[in-house]
């Protein structure tokens, strides 16, 4: 998993070029955001399609902390909830009141690798066939996945003027599309350690799902 680092890198290559200079700039400038970050906080919306076939848009809060810990907070569906502490990863649903419980390091859950967005963001180990295009909004740097041994096959990002990450898009070996837009980003606010230590609700059903890949379904 840790192999799979950022999924939130880059990706399809199917757009018009930049010069390497160009990409290489803007790999530094996210790079450099991000690697020296210690906390973030930012709204998400997330939607995501197998197949063709889409899934109802959901939203939140997503809080990093570097060390791999993380915390999805969904409004959209309400009582979601997907945490890491580093160690173990715990997604939640309130409806049923079921855990479901696996390593970190197990997972291919597409969100785990934004868990090691801060401080560990190296994307030319795990990226190839860099590309940029200037769009409305932000730059597109795209790019492939080095190996077919990890679930995705390419990722893209549109990235702000000051090197945030506004969009990502992953698509999935399976024919899955997971899209992010981000909005309202803060890095190093202080962050509560234990909003990252889930504990278990009374009566809730708990599951040690690890073959759970949970491709950002609900």
């Amino acid at each position: 998993m840790f192999r799979y680092l950022l999924i939130c890198s880059v990706a399809l290559a199917t757009l018009a070029a930049g010069t390497p200079r160009a990409a290489d700039a803007l790999i530094g400038q996210v790079e450099a955001r991000y690697n020296k970050a210690q906390t973030l906080s930012v709204q998400f919306e997330e939607n995501y399609s197998l197949l063709g076939r889409k899934h109802p848009p959901e939203s939140g809060t997503l809080r990093l902390r570097r060390g791999g810990k993380m915390r999805w907070d969904y409004v959209r569906p309400e009582g979601k909830l997907f945490v890491s502490d580093g160690k173990t990863i715990y997604l939640y649903t309130s409806g049923d009141n079921r855990v479901e419980k696996v390593p970190l390091r197990d997972t291919e859950d597409m969100r785990a690798p934004l868990a090691f967005l801060l401080g560990k963001l190296e994307m030319k180990k795990e990226f190839r066939d860099f590309q940029v295009q200037e769009q409305p909004g932000g730059t597109l740097l795209t790019a492939s996945a080095k190996n077919d041994r990890v679930p995705y096959k390419t990722v893209e990002m549109v990235i702000a003027s000051d090197g945030s990450i506004r969009q990502l898009q992953v698509a999935g070996r399976d024919e899955s599309l997971l899209t992010y837009v981000f909005r309202d980003e803060k890095l190093n606010i202080s962050v509560n350690d234990s909003i990252f230590h889930f504990t278990i609700p009374p009566g809730a059903e708990v599951v040690d799902a690890v073959d759970y890949k949970g491709e950002g379904k609900s």
